[in-house]
């Protein structure tokens, strides 16, 4: 005998309660290791890579679309939820979307024993675009790991998740990591962008893999970690800007450093 298929249409219900404190980001650091995705780019990406969400939300008029009902027959009967599209515009952030969520675990992967190929160390980022471009952008550098500070932006929050535009799913990101320890694991060079006693980024062989660290919007990198790093680097610009955007300057660093090894034949920017 089937299951009834479960809708809610009271948003004092206790589960759209706790969804809608997920879409909000006001769960984050809390004891409850849950996230929602949000739309069918997030959906699919995760159940590709991941497998099938602990929950599956659709709103009422999403249910006809093909793309939504093969997510539907995929997911157990227990884990199907169908929402009033009231309700499901109370949940969404974003204007006009999708009205499909995933409730998911994000994974928690542990840190390795040494770290001997090229990944991103961020210190402190707090803006969550910040965040979300450069998850984006290691990911299409060809890195596949991400090292997060405690102070950055929660990683796999609404705003993140949205401006990664799928990065989440091609890297393995570590919150909450004490720099300073991890820096005693480096097998590769650590790398920061600075304009004290720096090289010109167009200056420095970028062949082999190394950490990139770059640090918070308005103090940058943390002076104890600045100390560690055995590649300075700055970006020639001129001096008319103050400085670039953290996000803009990865790419220029990430990206000057995936044509030289493009260019020399190296190995890739991942080790």
């Amino acid at each position: 005998m089937s299951i009834p298929i479960r809708t809610l249409t009271s948003r004092d219900n206790s589960d759209f309660r706790f969804w809608l404190r997920l879409a909000q980001a006001r769960v984050g650091r809390t004891g409850v290791d849950r996230v929602l995705l949000e739309g069918r780019h997030l959906c699919e990406a995760w159940c590709d890579h991941n497998g099938l969400p602990l929950v599956l939300i659709v709103g009422e008029s999403m249910q006809p679309q093909p793309w939504v009902q093969e997510l539907w027959q995929a997911c157990e009967e227990t884990r199907r939820i169908v929402l009033q599209d009231s309700l499901a515009r109370l949940l969404s952030q974003v204007e006009h979307g999708p009205a499909v969520f995933c409730v998911v675990a994000p994974p928690r992967p542990a840190l390795p024993d040494r770290v001997t190929q090229g990944c991103l160390w961020l210190d402190r980022v707090q803006d969550p675009g910040n965040l979300g471009t450069l998850l984006r952008t290691a990911a299409a550098a060809g890195l596949s790991q991400a090292m997060l500070s405690s102070g950055c932006a929660q990683a796999w929050s609404p705003k993140v998740l949205r401006s990664g535009q799928g990065a989440h799913f091609a890297l393995q990101i570590h919150e909450r990591v004490d720099l300073g320890a991890l820096a005693d694991r480096l097998d590769v060079p650590l790398a920061v962008t600075t304009l004290e006693q720096a090289r010109s980024l167009y200056d420095v062989d970028l062949r082999r893999p190394c950490a990139w660290l770059f640090g918070n919007e308005g103090q940058g990198v943390a002076p104890d970690l600045l100390a560690r790093a055995t590649r300075r680097i700055h970006i020639p610009q001129e001096p008319a800007v103050e400085s670039l955007n953290v996000a803009a300057a990865a790419a220029i660093c990430l990206f000057e450093q995936r044509r030289q090894q493009w260019v020399h034949g190296a190995s890739p920017v991942a080790g």
